[in-house]
C-alpha cells in the first residue's frame, strides 16, 4: 500500500510539472500571435494605399489587359510552422498545396517552415525551396522581399513566359477554427482589377504621375505583391500560434482530468489504508481481550478443590 501510494504521489508530481509547462506554452502562444495580428492590421491600410494607386493608373491608363492563366509553369508559396505543437496544421496545408488550385497539382513549391517540408514530403510533395519562418513581426518584411526576388527569378528564368503564382496558407474561420485556403497573387485576379475600373474617380482633379507607364505600373504590382505576401505570412503565424493555443488548452484540461483521477486513487488508497489499520487496532483488541479472558478464568481458584 505505502508503494503504491508513493507511486501515485510521485505521478501526481508530474502531472503539476507537466502542467506548469503547457500553461507556460500557452500563454506564449497567446503573446506572441498579439504582434502579428497588428502587423496584419497595420498592413492593410498600406494595402489600401496599393489598391488606390492602382485605381488612379487605371482611370489614367484604362483597364489593364487579361492575361491568360493557361501557364506551364504554376508556382505555389506555402507558409506552415517551424515548430511543433500544434496539431494537424501542416498536414492540413500539405492537402491543400497537393491538391493545388483548381485540382491541379503546382509544378514549382516554395515551402515556408521545416515542419511543412516533412509534411509535403509525407504527401509525395518535394519543396523547390525551403525557408525559415520570420522569428519575430520585423522578418515578416524581409520574408516577403525574399519571396519577391524568388519569384522575380523564376520569371527571368523562364524568359518572361506566363506563370502564376498562388499563396497557401492557414485562415481563422468562425467559431474560432482555423482552415486552409489557396489566394491567387499572379497573374493579378479580374475581379479585382475590374472592381477597380469600374469604380468612378472620386476627385474632381485627374490622377498624375511622373514615371512611364510601364515602370509606374511594375512598381505598383511590386508594392500588391508585397502586401499580399505580408499578409499571408501574418496570418499563418497568428493562425499557428492560435491553433496551438487551442492544443495547450487541450493539454492542460486533460492534465486537470487526469489529476483528479490521481486525486480520487490517492484518497481512496489513503482510506484503505486508514481502515487497515482501524480493523488491525480492532482485531488486536479483541485478541488481547480474549487472551486476558482467559488468564482470569485460569487464574480462579478451583471451588472443588
Amino acid at each position: 500500500m505505502t508503494q503504491t501510494l508513493e507511486l501515485l504521489t510521485r505521478r501526481a508530481e508530474t502531472m503539476d510539472s507537466i502542467r506548469g509547462i503547457v500553461r507556460t506554452m500557452k500563454t506564449m502562444s497567446a503573446i506572441n500571435a498579439a504582434p502579428y495580428e497588428q502587423a496584419a492590421h497595420a498592413i492593410e491600410a498600406y494595402r489600401a494605399t496599393v489598391l488606390d494607386g492602382l485605381h488612379a493608373f487605371i482611370t489614367v491608363e484604362g483597364p489593364l489587359p487579361e492575361v491568360s492563366e493557361n501557364a506551364a509553369e504554376r508556382v505555389t508559396i506555402a507558409f506552415g510552422s517551424d515548430h511543433g505543437l500544434c496539431g494537424n496544421y501542416n498536414e492540413l496545408l500539405a492537402q491543400e498545396v497537393q491538391r493545388g488550385p483548381g485540382d491541379e497539382a503546382p509544378t514549382r513549391v516554395i515551402c515556408i517552415g521545416a515542419q511543412l517540408e516533412d509534411a509535403l514530403a509525407g504527401q509525395g510533395v518535394a519543396a523547390d525551396t525551403a525557408l525559415l519562418p520570420p522569428a519575430n513581426v520585423d522578418g515578416l518584411g524581409r520574408l516577403a522581399g525574399r519571396l519577391i526576388t524568388l519569384i522575380d527569378d523564376i520569371q527571368g528564368a523562364r524568359g518572361g513566359a506566363g506563370m502564376t503564382v498562388s499563396l497557401v496558407f492557414m485562415q481563422r474561420v468562425e467559431h474560432g477554427r482555423q482552415a486552409p485556403v489557396t489566394r491567387r497573387l499572379l497573374p493579378l485576379d479580374p475581379a479585382m482589377t475590374g472592381a477597380l475600373a469600374a469604380r468612378p474617380w472620386a476627385s474632381r482633379s485627374l490622377p498624375t504621375f511622373s514615371l512611364p507607364p510601364g515602370h509606374m505600373l511594375a512598381a505598383l504590382v511590386r508594392s500588391f505583391l508585397f502586401t499580399e505576401l505580408f499578409l499571408a505570412a501574418a496570418e499563418a503565424l497568428v493562425t499557428e500560434n492560435a491553433a496551438r493555443l487551442a492544443r495547450m488548452k487541450q493539454a492542460e484540461r486533460a492534465i486537470d482530468d487526469r489529476r483528479e483521477e490521481l486525486a480520487g486513487e490517492m484518497r481512496q488508497l489513503r482510506q484503505s489504508e486508514i481502515t487497515t489499520e482501524l480493523l488491525d487496532v480492532i482485531i488486536g483488541f479483541e485478541a488481547l481481550k480474549t487472551h486476558r479472558g482467559k488468564r482470569r478464568g485460569n487464574d480462579e481458584p478451583d471451588q472443588n478443590g
